[in-house]
């Protein structure tokens, strides 16, 4: 098959991700972005990594998803662990899944914990789907993202308004990394208060800083 088949395999594997990983944003990081650009920045820029319960077990999650591979199920033809890239947009990452169902592409994104008020999730899997576009010449008209505790497959549908906020967060994070500083802590608290690098962040104590030099 060529290039814009789901038969990917060793070619863009071997001779393309490893430009990229040095030279792209990694889909997985928007993620971060949309929940927090100060969280981006630790983890992207500063390598920060809270290692908790939490965060093990959905490694170990993923580790049972993330296995190379395809396989059929009933009429489906499902993909795992997808490498995929955008060359306008200067992001690469992995799928967990693409399904081939009705000749339609769809892309499957596995999370740990229930689904969340934020869209960070959304745009991770657009970000995918964008990519998949580019990539086969094939339109992706929506994904799933599964999430681990509830048991839920949410069905994400890819509109131009999601399209859109996906890429304002590609644009925010370029220019993040542009401006080469770490960004304040001024996302609610509830986001503070279920983020693993709280610890790291100290979001409270960078803004009583903040108020006591306004002050002065």
């Amino acid at each position: 098959m060529n290039s814009k088949s789901l038969t990917w395999g060793s070619k863009f594997e071997t001779q393309d991700s490893g430009l990229r990983t040095q030279d792209y944003l990694p889909i997985s990081m928007l993620n971060q972005l949309e929940y927090c650009p100060r969280r981006f920045w630790l983890m992207y820029v500063q390598g920060e990594m809270e290692v908790n319960a939490p965060v093990l077990e959905g490694l170990l999650q993923h580790q049972r998803v993330h296995q190379e591979g395809t396989s059929r199920e009933g009429e489906s033809i499902i993909h795992r662990r997808v490498y995929l890239w955008s060359d306008r947009l200067r992001v690469a990452g992995f799928a967990d899944f693409v399904e081939e169902r009705a000749g339609e592409l769809i892309p499957v994104e596995y999370k740990r914990g229930r689904m969340g008020r934020w869209l960070n999730d959304h745009i991770q899997l657009c970000a995918q789907a964008m990519c998949l576009e580019e990539r086969t010449g094939r339109p992706v008209r929506f994904g799933y993202i599964f999430y681990w505790r509830s048991r839920r497959r949410v069905r994400v549908d890819l509109t131009p308004q999601l399209r859109a906020r996906t890429e304002e967060a590609i644009a925010k994070a370029f220019a993040l990394l542009e401006a080469g500083r770490l960004p304040p802590p001024e996302q609610p608290r509830a986001k503070c208060r279920d983020c693993s690098l709280e610890p790291i962040c100290l979001p409270r104590e960078v803004r009583q800083l903040q108020r006591e030099a306004r002050r002065k």
